[in-house]
Protein backbone atom coordinates (compact mmCIF):
# COMPACT_ATOMS: atom_id res chain seq x y z
CA UNK A 1 0.00 0.00 0.00
CA UNK A 2 1.16 3.41 -0.17
CA UNK A 3 1.30 5.12 3.32
CA UNK A 4 2.79 8.38 4.59
CA UNK A 5 3.75 8.95 8.24
CA UNK A 6 3.87 11.98 9.07
CA UNK A 7 6.61 13.10 11.88
CA UNK A 8 8.52 10.07 10.08
CA UNK A 9 11.64 10.93 11.12
CA UNK A 10 11.63 11.00 14.29
CA UNK A 11 11.88 8.43 16.96
CA UNK A 12 8.27 6.91 16.69
CA UNK A 13 8.03 8.03 13.27
CA UNK A 14 10.99 6.38 11.78
CA UNK A 15 10.94 2.95 13.51
CA UNK A 16 7.04 3.09 11.89
CA UNK A 17 8.73 3.59 8.30
CA UNK A 18 11.34 1.16 8.89
CA UNK A 19 8.51 -1.29 10.06
CA UNK A 20 6.79 -0.41 6.70
CA UNK A 21 9.53 -0.48 4.45
CA UNK A 22 10.20 -4.19 5.31
CA UNK A 23 6.46 -5.29 4.74
CA UNK A 24 6.80 -4.28 1.15
CA UNK A 25 4.64 -0.84 1.22
CA UNK A 26 5.86 2.37 -0.58
CA UNK A 27 5.99 5.23 2.57
CA UNK A 28 6.40 8.92 2.08
CA UNK A 29 7.47 11.03 4.92
CA UNK A 30 6.21 14.49 5.96
CA UNK A 31 8.90 15.99 8.97
CA UNK A 32 9.75 19.32 9.91
CA UNK A 33 13.38 18.37 9.90
CA UNK A 34 15.82 15.49 9.44
CA UNK A 35 15.80 13.60 11.78
CA UNK A 36 18.72 11.56 12.58
CA UNK A 37 17.62 8.31 10.94
CA UNK A 38 16.97 10.23 7.71
CA UNK A 39 19.86 9.16 5.57
CA UNK A 40 18.89 5.13 6.76
CA UNK A 41 15.41 6.06 5.60
CA UNK A 42 16.16 7.22 2.45
CA UNK A 43 18.70 4.14 1.97
CA UNK A 44 15.47 1.95 2.71
CA UNK A 45 13.48 3.37 0.04
CA UNK A 46 11.46 6.35 2.20
CA UNK A 47 10.67 9.07 0.19
CA UNK A 48 11.52 12.15 2.85
CA UNK A 49 9.40 15.44 2.58
CA UNK A 50 10.49 18.36 4.77
CA UNK A 51 8.12 20.51 6.08
CA UNK A 52 5.48 21.76 8.55
CA UNK A 53 1.99 19.95 8.91
CA UNK A 54 1.20 23.60 9.49
CA UNK A 55 1.61 23.98 5.38
CA UNK A 56 -1.93 23.04 4.60
CA UNK A 57 -0.32 23.15 0.81
CA UNK A 58 2.36 20.55 1.53
CA UNK A 59 0.61 18.45 3.32
CA UNK A 60 -1.80 18.25 0.35
CA UNK A 61 0.81 17.55 -1.49
CA UNK A 62 1.97 14.98 0.60
CA UNK A 63 -1.08 12.79 1.19
CA UNK A 64 -1.94 13.00 -2.29
CA UNK A 65 -2.36 9.57 -3.52
CA UNK A 66 -2.17 7.63 -0.27
CA UNK A 67 -4.14 5.23 0.80
CA UNK A 68 -3.23 5.19 4.46
CA UNK A 69 -2.01 8.36 6.69
CA UNK A 70 -0.51 7.97 10.07
CA UNK A 71 -0.34 11.05 11.55
CA UNK A 72 2.60 10.52 14.26
CA UNK A 73 3.67 14.69 14.07
CA UNK A 74 3.16 16.64 17.09
CA UNK A 75 5.22 19.66 19.06
CA UNK A 76 6.50 17.56 21.71
CA UNK A 77 9.10 18.58 24.21
CA UNK A 78 9.43 22.06 22.86
CA UNK A 79 10.34 24.11 25.64
CA UNK A 80 11.29 27.68 23.80
CA UNK A 81 8.21 28.23 21.84
CA UNK A 82 5.38 30.33 22.52
CA UNK A 83 2.05 27.77 23.82
CA UNK A 84 0.14 28.80 20.39
CA UNK A 85 2.97 26.71 18.99
CA UNK A 86 1.71 23.70 20.52
CA UNK A 87 -2.21 24.59 19.43
CA UNK A 88 -0.86 25.71 15.56
CA UNK A 89 0.89 22.43 15.53
CA UNK A 90 -1.01 19.67 17.22
CA UNK A 91 -4.84 20.83 16.55
CA UNK A 92 -4.22 22.96 13.33
CA UNK A 93 -2.13 20.50 11.80
CA UNK A 94 -4.02 17.31 12.45
CA UNK A 95 -7.48 19.79 10.87
CA UNK A 96 -5.18 20.02 7.66
CA UNK A 97 -3.99 16.30 7.87
CA UNK A 98 -7.98 15.01 8.46
CA UNK A 99 -8.96 17.81 5.64
CA UNK A 100 -6.56 16.27 3.20
CA UNK A 101 -7.33 12.72 3.99
CA UNK A 102 -10.89 13.32 2.91
CA UNK A 103 -9.95 15.52 0.08
CA UNK A 104 -7.68 12.88 -1.50
CA UNK A 105 -9.88 9.43 -0.64
CA UNK A 106 -7.37 8.14 2.06
CA UNK A 107 -8.80 4.40 3.04
CA UNK A 108 -7.71 4.98 6.47
CA UNK A 109 -5.79 7.27 9.18
CA UNK A 110 -4.56 7.00 12.18
CA UNK A 111 -3.89 9.44 14.82
CA UNK A 112 -1.06 8.71 17.54
CA UNK A 113 -2.18 10.82 20.70
CA UNK A 114 -1.21 10.12 23.57
CA UNK A 115 -2.23 8.88 27.28
CA UNK A 116 -1.48 12.00 28.65
CA UNK A 117 -4.93 13.22 28.26
CA UNK A 118 -6.19 11.34 30.90
CA UNK A 119 -3.76 13.14 33.08
CA UNK A 120 -3.39 11.91 36.54
CA UNK A 121 -5.12 8.43 37.08
CA UNK A 122 -6.41 8.48 40.66
CA UNK A 123 -7.69 4.65 40.51
CA UNK A 124 -5.43 2.87 38.60
CA UNK A 125 -5.26 0.95 35.88
CA UNK A 126 -7.54 3.43 33.90
CA UNK A 127 -8.23 2.78 30.93
CA UNK A 128 -10.01 4.08 27.48
CA UNK A 129 -12.63 5.60 29.64
CA UNK A 130 -10.91 6.98 32.09
CA UNK A 131 -11.75 10.62 32.87
CA UNK A 132 -10.04 13.32 30.41
CA UNK A 133 -7.75 15.52 32.54
CA UNK A 134 -4.91 17.18 30.38
CA UNK A 135 -2.60 19.06 32.81
CA UNK A 136 -0.55 20.74 30.31
CA UNK A 137 -0.74 22.62 26.87
CA UNK A 138 0.89 19.75 24.69
CA UNK A 139 -1.76 16.94 26.48
CA UNK A 140 -4.51 19.60 26.04
CA UNK A 141 -3.79 20.26 22.24
CA UNK A 142 -3.18 16.00 21.94
CA UNK A 143 -7.01 15.62 23.00
CA UNK A 144 -8.48 18.63 21.03
CA UNK A 145 -6.53 16.97 17.93
CA UNK A 146 -8.33 13.72 19.15
CA UNK A 147 -11.56 16.10 18.69
CA UNK A 148 -10.77 17.04 15.35
CA UNK A 149 -10.35 13.09 14.24
CA UNK A 150 -13.39 12.51 15.64
CA UNK A 151 -15.29 15.49 13.83
CA UNK A 152 -14.04 13.39 10.82
CA UNK A 153 -15.24 10.04 11.91
CA UNK A 154 -18.85 11.28 12.41
CA UNK A 155 -18.82 12.90 8.85
CA UNK A 156 -18.07 8.60 7.68
CA UNK A 157 -13.73 8.73 7.49
CA UNK A 158 -12.40 5.38 8.88
CA UNK A 159 -9.82 6.83 11.36
CA UNK A 160 -8.31 5.11 14.45
CA UNK A 161 -7.06 6.83 17.53
CA UNK A 162 -3.81 5.28 19.54
CA UNK A 163 -2.95 6.53 22.98
CA UNK A 164 0.54 5.15 23.66
CA UNK A 165 2.06 5.07 27.07
CA UNK A 166 5.47 6.21 27.52
CA UNK A 167 7.49 5.14 24.43
CA UNK A 168 10.74 3.95 25.22
CA UNK A 169 13.23 1.37 23.19
CA UNK A 170 16.73 1.95 21.24
CA UNK A 171 16.67 5.23 19.69
CA UNK A 172 14.82 7.27 22.12
CA UNK A 173 16.70 10.58 22.67
CA UNK A 174 15.28 11.82 25.46
CA UNK A 175 12.84 10.54 28.93
CA UNK A 176 14.63 7.34 29.20
CA UNK A 177 18.03 8.79 27.78
CA UNK A 178 18.00 10.87 30.99
CA UNK A 179 17.07 7.85 32.91
CA UNK A 180 19.94 5.49 31.72
CA UNK A 181 22.10 8.52 32.03
CA UNK A 182 21.51 9.15 35.87
CA UNK A 183 21.66 5.20 36.54
CA UNK A 184 25.10 4.75 34.68
CA UNK A 185 26.57 7.16 37.41
CA UNK A 186 25.44 5.53 40.07
CA UNK A 187 22.79 7.09 41.69
CA UNK A 188 19.03 8.01 41.23
CA UNK A 189 17.11 10.89 42.52
CA UNK A 190 14.12 10.43 43.20
CA UNK A 191 11.51 12.95 44.52
CA UNK A 192 8.79 11.29 46.44
CA UNK A 193 8.15 8.09 47.81
CA UNK A 194 9.08 6.40 44.65
CA UNK A 195 5.74 4.50 44.42
CA UNK A 196 4.55 6.56 41.55
CA UNK A 197 3.11 4.19 39.03
CA UNK A 198 4.68 4.59 35.39
CA UNK A 199 3.21 2.81 32.30
CA UNK A 200 6.06 2.26 29.43
CA UNK A 201 5.59 0.59 25.82
CA UNK A 202 8.66 -0.84 23.92
CA UNK A 203 9.15 0.86 20.49
CA UNK A 204 8.22 -2.95 18.71
CA UNK A 205 5.24 -3.35 20.74
CA UNK A 206 3.69 -0.18 19.91
CA UNK A 207 5.07 -0.45 16.10
CA UNK A 208 2.86 -4.12 15.97
CA UNK A 209 0.12 -2.31 17.42
CA UNK A 210 0.28 0.48 14.55
CA UNK A 211 0.32 -2.39 12.06
CA UNK A 212 -2.45 -4.10 13.52
CA UNK A 213 -4.77 -0.71 12.62
CA UNK A 214 -3.36 -0.46 9.30
CA UNK A 215 -6.81 -3.38 8.50
CA UNK A 216 -9.24 -1.13 7.23
CA UNK A 217 -11.39 -2.98 9.31
CA UNK A 218 -10.02 -3.11 12.62
CA UNK A 219 -10.50 -0.40 14.96
CA UNK A 220 -12.76 1.86 13.40
CA UNK A 221 -13.62 4.90 14.85
CA UNK A 222 -12.36 3.63 18.04
CA UNK A 223 -9.61 4.58 20.50
CA UNK A 224 -7.21 2.30 22.14
CA UNK A 225 -4.51 2.57 24.94
CA UNK A 226 -1.48 0.66 23.92
CA UNK A 227 0.96 0.05 26.35
CA UNK A 228 3.07 -3.17 27.67
CA UNK A 229 1.49 -5.37 29.75
CA UNK A 230 2.92 -4.06 33.37
CA UNK A 231 3.11 -1.10 35.11
CA UNK A 232 5.42 -0.48 37.82
CA UNK A 233 6.43 2.16 40.44
CA UNK A 234 9.33 4.07 38.83
CA UNK A 235 11.99 2.96 41.71
CA UNK A 236 11.28 -0.63 40.37
CA UNK A 237 11.86 0.72 36.78
CA UNK A 238 15.44 2.86 38.15
CA UNK A 239 16.48 -0.39 39.88
CA UNK A 240 15.48 -2.30 36.53
CA UNK A 241 17.49 -0.27 34.65
CA UNK A 242 20.18 -0.71 36.70
CA UNK A 243 20.47 -4.23 36.16
CA UNK A 244 20.52 -3.56 32.53
CA UNK A 245 22.90 -1.87 32.70
CA UNK A 246 24.94 -4.14 35.08
CA UNK A 247 25.23 -0.82 37.73
CA UNK A 248 24.24 -0.95 41.08
CA UNK A 249 22.32 1.94 42.07
CA UNK A 250 21.76 3.98 45.04
CA UNK A 251 18.56 5.39 45.21
CA UNK A 252 18.48 9.10 47.19
CA UNK A 253 14.85 10.09 48.46
CA UNK A 254 14.05 14.15 48.68
CA UNK A 255 10.46 16.22 49.35
CA UNK A 256 8.58 16.28 45.99
CA UNK A 257 7.01 19.99 46.73
CA UNK A 258 10.76 22.07 47.03
CA UNK A 259 11.01 19.96 43.29
CA UNK A 260 7.60 21.71 41.95
CA UNK A 261 7.74 24.59 42.92
CA UNK A 262 11.41 25.20 41.32
CA UNK A 263 9.96 23.78 38.33
CA UNK A 264 7.14 26.42 37.76
CA UNK A 265 9.54 29.30 38.84
CA UNK A 266 12.23 28.06 36.07
CA UNK A 267 9.79 27.80 33.76
CA UNK A 268 8.49 31.19 34.12
CA UNK A 269 11.69 32.70 34.68
CA UNK A 270 13.18 31.17 31.25
CA UNK A 271 10.09 31.35 28.76
CA UNK A 272 10.24 35.34 28.15
CA UNK A 273 14.22 34.54 27.20
CA UNK A 274 13.82 31.72 25.02
CA UNK A 275 15.74 29.72 27.27
CA UNK A 276 14.98 26.03 27.93
CA UNK A 277 14.55 25.85 31.83
CA UNK A 278 16.44 22.62 33.22
CA UNK A 279 14.01 22.32 35.74
CA UNK A 280 9.90 22.45 34.61
CA UNK A 281 6.73 21.34 35.49
CA UNK A 282 6.36 18.25 32.79
CA UNK A 283 9.47 16.64 33.83
CA UNK A 284 8.42 17.11 37.42
CA UNK A 285 5.19 15.12 36.72
CA UNK A 286 7.02 12.22 36.30
CA UNK A 287 7.27 11.81 40.25
CA UNK A 288 3.55 12.61 41.04
CA UNK A 289 1.15 11.18 38.33
CA UNK A 290 -0.09 7.89 37.87
CA UNK A 291 0.37 6.04 34.88
CA UNK A 292 -1.05 2.78 34.90
CA UNK A 293 -4.12 1.68 32.09
CA UNK A 294 -5.68 -1.60 31.13
CA UNK A 295 -5.11 -2.76 27.63
CA UNK A 296 -7.97 -5.27 27.45
CA UNK A 297 -9.79 -3.27 24.74
CA UNK A 298 -6.58 -3.20 22.53
CA UNK A 299 -6.11 -7.02 23.10
CA UNK A 300 -9.89 -7.72 22.53
CA UNK A 301 -10.33 -5.74 19.27
CA UNK A 302 -7.07 -5.82 17.62
CA UNK A 303 -5.31 -9.02 18.36
CA UNK A 304 -2.89 -6.75 20.46
CA UNK A 305 -0.07 -8.22 22.09
CA UNK A 306 2.76 -6.80 23.58
CA UNK A 307 5.74 -9.23 23.11
CA UNK A 308 8.79 -7.28 24.56
CA UNK A 309 9.08 -7.32 28.31
CA UNK A 310 10.09 -4.78 30.20
CA UNK A 311 13.38 -6.23 31.14
CA UNK A 312 14.35 -7.58 27.86
CA UNK A 313 13.00 -3.80 26.31
CA UNK A 314 15.32 -1.97 28.97
CA UNK A 315 18.19 -4.29 28.11
CA UNK A 316 18.00 -3.36 24.21
CA UNK A 317 17.78 0.09 24.87
CA UNK A 318 20.60 0.26 27.47
CA UNK A 319 22.57 -1.64 24.68
CA UNK A 320 21.89 0.54 21.98
CA UNK A 321 23.00 3.66 23.93
CA UNK A 322 26.16 2.08 24.75
CA UNK A 323 26.81 1.19 20.98
CA UNK A 324 25.76 4.50 19.98
CA UNK A 325 28.12 6.46 22.45
CA UNK A 326 25.58 8.05 24.93
CA UNK A 327 26.49 5.92 27.81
Amino acid sequence: MKVLVTGGTGFTGSALVMRLLDMGHHVRSLDYQEGIRCTELREAGAEIIIGSIEDRALVNRSVEGMEVVYHVAAAFRELDVPDKHYYEVNVGGTRNVMEAAKNYGVKKVVYCSTQGVHGHITTPPGDENSPIKPEDYYQQTKYEGELVVQEFIKSGMNATIIRPTAIYGPGDPERFFMIFKRVKNGTFPIFGSGKTYYHPVYIDNLIDAFILVMDLDRGKGETYIIADDDYLPIKILVEKVGKALGVPVKIKHYPLLPLMIAGHICEKVCKPFGIAPPIFPRRVDWYRQVRAYKIDKAKRDLGYQPHVCIEEGLRRTGEWYKDNGYL
